[in-house]
């Protein structure tokens, strides 16, 4: 794998997949379009897929740790000691995460990249600690260059081994106090927009918080602007090792051929910069849920595309995506199994409505 590895372009989906899924959907007991979105959803799959009947049976998930040295300007209303507390929870099995991971039979795997406080040892957990978090970006880079590639590599070799065992659909998860503030400045960085526009209050922050996180984003992108020249070097100069490895799993798998489930806001913001480093991987990137997050909706429409859900969610970890995944199964489902026309022995189109009407007694 060469250093820059993430810079070479996406696979192209199957188009031809996706042509005899559309056609199959034509074919099934139902008015044309009269599922909506699930037909779509079941088409696209089946091009990413590259199989007429898509499954999302086996789906693989990530969830990324690192700490932030910006937590020390005050961005998050929890100490940094809460996210090894908070991984050594997903690993018991008491996170949100681990709860929609067992009901959905989806792998688990968590990734401590860096944190501040010692993470206890599990099966759960990978060990491929960078640093003990990143740097604090208001007074220099989050990450040296070293660093940046390290991470993006820990998302490419998750991906390798989800598809080792076999995954059909991959969603990448993240813990950080601290990454809202990242994830935020990341975002501005590459959208050109302004943090107040986009800040949101992560774990909880009031408005003052709200404010100062706000300021403490205007602040570092003033100190990197010179330095903020391609999403590369936006992930080093104010990302985080978890959104840069999420950003890496997401080019990977759009080489690679692995259909990605994306997250909410933090996820959103990785995204983001995985479409501008490899060319044609938003083609391979669905998205879940529109976040709570003030900010999420702008990057949304940057990449394009409707959310599958929009619950009023923020929790991060992967869970809004994890909670999307029976959506994409029933329109796995709904495809493969009704029967067509054919099959079901009912007249379709033009005939049935005359069967119906009594001919040309309408």
């Amino acid at each position: 794998m060469t250093d820059d590895w993430f810079r070479a372009a996406a696979a192209p989906p199957d188009a031809g997949a996706a042509g005899l899924a559309a056609a199959r959907q034509g074919q099934l007991t139902k008015p044309p379009g009269a599922l909506g979105g699930l037909e779509t959803l079941a088409v696209r799959l089946a091009g990413l897929q590259r199989r007429p009947k898509p499954r999302v049976d086996r789906v693989w998930m990530t969830v990324f740790a690192a700490d932030h040295g910006v937590a020390a300007a005050g961005v998050s209303a929890f100490p940094q000691a809460v996210t090894a507390q908070m991984v050594a929870n997903m690993a018991a099995g008491g996170a949100a995460i681990s709860v929609l991971a067992r009901e959905i039979g989806a792998s688990l795997e968590l990734v401590n990249l860096g944190t501040v406080a010692p993470v206890p040892a599990s099966a759960l957990v990978r060990e491929a600690v960078i640093a003990a978090g990143t740097a604090d970006f208001t007074q220099g880079p989050a990450m040296t260059a070293a660093e940046l590639t390290r991470a993006l590599d820990a998302g490419a070799a998750a991906v390798a081994r989800a598809q080792a065992g076999g995954a059909e659909l991959f969603i990448g998860g993240e813990m950080g106090i601290g990454n809202t503030t990242a994830a935020t400045a990341v975002a501005c960085a590459l959208l050109e927009a302004r943090p107040a526009d986009l800040v949101g209050s992560g774990t909880g922050l009031d408005d003052a918080g709200l404010q100062r996180k706000a300021a403490i984003i205007e602040q570092a992108l003033a100190l990197h602007a010179d330095g903020l020249t391609d999403p590369a070097a936006v992930l080093a100069r104010v990302g985080g090792f978890e959104i840069a490895a999420l950003a890496g799993a997401y080019v990977a798998c759009a080489q690679r051929g692995l259909p990605v489930l994306v997250d909410g806001f933090i996820s959103t913001a990785a995204a983001l910069a995985a479409v501008r480093l490899c060319a044609g991987a938003e083609a391979w990137l669905l998205r879940s849920h529109r976040s709570a997050e003030q900010g999420h909706g702008a990057m949304l429409a940057a990449l394009g595309g409707e959310t599958l859900l929009d619950l009023g969610m923020r929790l991060g970890e992967g869970s809004g995506a994890a909670v999307a995944v029976p959506l994409l199964r029933l329109a796995c489902a709904l495809h493969n199994d009704m029967a067509t026309f054919a099959e079901a022995g009912v007249a379709a189109g033009v005939e049935a409505v005359d069967a119906t009407c009594g001919g040309d007694q309408r």
